[in-house]
């Protein structure tokens, strides 16, 4: 099994100090001056005004998708972004390597569906040999996977999320207007080319899927998979509408520990989610809980839409529009400093539960 990203030697630059005068202005950007950036950089890691090291990019290499999950895109929906508008594969491997150089050692592949983006593994092999990137995942609703599971495999990648609802097929039309067989081969296609661990996602919705989690415990023992559980959130309309589903999984963990023995449990990576593992077997069961325990005070992350938006938080309107400073021909040092100026603006927590009406970009336009 290949081990995904190898490490690199530290060819990070120490000692880097931002520019004393000027500011970063780009139409559609909220302006920083970079003297009070002195606490965005420590050595050549990225640290926000509230003490958090960024180390993970979540990128999102397309806005389309081949499934229309009703907590994320709405049926029907056509308003994608314009394929001159998206990221090149050379756009993305400058600002990937400009976090690499920044400390960023973690990237994720996310969408929409990063498979349907034609040549995903050439990118993956392209990114994984970044100075500093030492770890390439993917997240997947794995309609496609059956047949890039190998190449993306080979191309790097080691640990592949997928989303799965459901495991009954009538549901599973009825939340994705999709096919749960094409999933369920991919799922068994990336077992077989020796992606592990694999991630199960489970969307639990009060009403329409919340019996079915002690039936994804047993399928997710039965194949060798992590499960992980996670509440809905009010980001555009579809996932408002989806809050009257919303469902604490504080109730779910209480209705598994009926059935099973759950022990602390851990899992690597740089994810939110709070793992249990069932006693006696390998199975770990994390709880991602956007609303009812919200993690922001650990949150190491910003995602990167296809259109080369950098937004800073997933539940906050901040970010910083990257394609205009690529296509102007922004020097490697200016887009560095770019990058630690919008460090210096994340902000502290989201406001899901205050301002449920104050995200209105969809999940699959933000990057997963």
């Amino acid at each position: 099994m290949r081990p995904g990203c190898p490490g690199h030697e530290n060819t990070r630059k120490a000692g880097r100090q931002p520019q004393r005068s000027g500011r970063l202005d780009v139409s559609g950007t909220r302006l920083v001056a970079f003297n009070h950036l002195d606490y965005a950089l420590s050595m050549d890691s990225l640290i926000d005004p509230f003490g958090r090291r960024i180390d993970y990019v979540r990128l999102s290499v397309t806005d389309r998708c081949d499934l229309r999950c009703e907590y994320c895109m709405p049926k029907g929906f056509s308003n994608f972004e314009e394929p001159e508008h998206w990221l090149s594969f050379a756009e993305i491997e400058r600002v990937i390597g400009a976090f690499g150089r920044l400390g960023v050692s973690r990237v994720r592949l996310t969408g929409g569906e990063p498979l349907v983006r034609k040549g995903l593994a050439r990118l993956a092999a392209s990114l994984c040999a970044l100075p500093g990137i030492d770890d390439l995942s993917l997240s997947t609703n794995a309609t496609r996977l059956d047949k890039q599971a190998e190449a993306l495999n080979s191309a790097g990648i080691s640990r592949i999320n997928v989303s799965l609802d459901t495991l009954r097929h009538e549901r599973f039309k009825a939340i994705t207007q999709g096919k749960l067989d094409k999933v369920l081969n991919g799922l068994m296609a990336a077992k077989q080319a020796g992606f592990k661990p694999i991630k199960i996602n489970m969307v639990v919705m009060r009403g329409v899927n919340d019996d079915e989690v002690e039936d994804m415990v047993r399928f997710c023992l039965e194949h060798d998979f992590t499960l992980r559980f996670i509440e809905t959130m009010p980001m555009g309309d579809t996932g408002r509408s989806a809050t009257s589903r919303y469902m604490d999984l504080q109730t779910v963990r209480a209705r598994l520990e009926q059935q099973f023995e759950l022990i602390p449990g851990v899992m690597p990576g740089g994810g939110p989610a709070r793992y249990v593992q069932v006693a006696g077997t390998e199975l770990r069961i994390g709880f991602i809980t956007p609303i009812s325990r919200h993690f922001c005070a650990t949150c190491n992350r910003v995602r990167l839409a296809v259109d080369g938006t950098l937004y800073l938080c997933l539940g906050q309107e901040d970010k910083l529009e990257l394609r205009p400073l690529l296509r102007q021909g922004i020097s490697d040092a200016e887009l560095e400093q770019a990058l630690i100026a919008a460090i210096a603006i994340k902000p502290e927590r989201h406001q899901f539960t205050e301002k449920p009406e104050q995200v209105v970009r969809l999940m699959s336009l933000t990057g997963g």
